[in-house]
C-alpha cells in the first residue's frame, strides 16, 4: 500500500472523496489530529524567545517537544487506521452460508475488530494529550498567536469525537462484551474531560480577543 500520509493535501483530499475504503473517517481524524497539534507547534515556536515571556521558556521548550512526537504518531495513525482495515473488510466477505462457516467468520470478526478498534482507541489517547498541550500553551503564549490555539483545539476536538464514533462503530458489533465495556469506558472518559479542556481553552481564546 502507497502511503497515504506522504500525498498531498489535494490528492489526499481527492482520495478521501473517492469510493476508495480508505483512507476513512480514522484517516481523516488521524489528519485533523496531527493539524491541530502542529498549530500547538507553531505558537509555541512564535512565543518562545520573546521578551514577554522568557520565563516561560523552558516550559515552552518541553511542550514543543511532547508537541512534536504527538504530532508524528498522528501521521503515523494515517496509515495504520487503513493497514487495520484491511482484515476487516476480508472478514466482511467470507461465506456464512452454514453453521461452521458462521462460527469461522465470528471468530474472524471478532479478531479483526479489536485489530480496527486499535488505532481510534489510540488516536483518543493522543488527542487527549495533545488537547492539554494547548490547556498549558494557552495562558502562555502571544497574543498575535492566541487565536492559533483556538483553531488548534477545536481540531482536536473533533479528532477526539471522531475517533470516539471510530471506536464504536467497532466495539458494537464485537461478542465480547466485557472488553468492550473497559474500551468504552476508557475512551469516554478520555472524551467527557478532553471536551471540557476544549471549550474550557476555546472560550479563554474568545474573551481574550474580545
Amino acid at each position: 500500500m502507497n502511503k497515504i500520509a506522504s500525498k498531498s493535501c489535494i490528492e489526499f483530499i481527492n482520495v478521501l472523496s473517492s469510493k476508495e475504503s480508505v483512507p476513512g473517517g480514522g484517516g481523516a481524524a488521524a489528519l485533523v489530529g496531527a493539524t491541530g497539534t502542529a498549530l500547538c507547534s507553531m505558537v509555541d515556536q512564535l512565543t518562545r524567545g520573546k521578551k514577554k515571556f522568557i520565563q516561560y521558556d523552558e516550559e515552552l521548550r518541553v511542550i514543543l517537544e511532547k508537541a512534536e512526537v504527538l504530532q508524528n504518531k498522528f501521521i503515523e495513525m494515517i496509515d495504520a487506521d487503513a493497514e487495520n482495515f484491511i482484515p476487516l473488510s476480508e472478514a466482511y466477505k467470507l461465506p456464512s452460508s452454514t453453521e461452521e462457516e458462521k462460527s469461522y467468520k465470528d471468530k474472524v470478526m471478532e479478531e479483526a475488530l479489536r485489530q480496527a478498534c486499535t488505532v481510534p482507541v489510540n488516536l483518543v489517547r493522543l488527542s487527549y494529550e495533545a488537547i492539554k498541550l494547548h490547556e498549558q500553551i494557552v495562558d502562555k503564549c502571544s497574543m498575535v498567536v492566541i487565536s492559533d490555539v483556538a483553531v488548534g483545539v477545536q481540531c482536536l476536538r473533533s479528532a477526539l469525537l471522531s475517533a470516539k464514533v471510530c471506536v464504536t462503530i467497532n466495539t458494537s458489533s464485537m461478542k465480547d462484551r466485557e472488553y468492550v465495556n473497559r474500551i468504552d469506558e476508557e475512551v469516554e472518559n478520555f472524551v467527557t474531560v478532553g471536551v471540557r479542556i476544549c471549550d474550557e481553552v476555546y472560550e479563554k481564546v474568545v474573551k481574550a480577543l474580545g
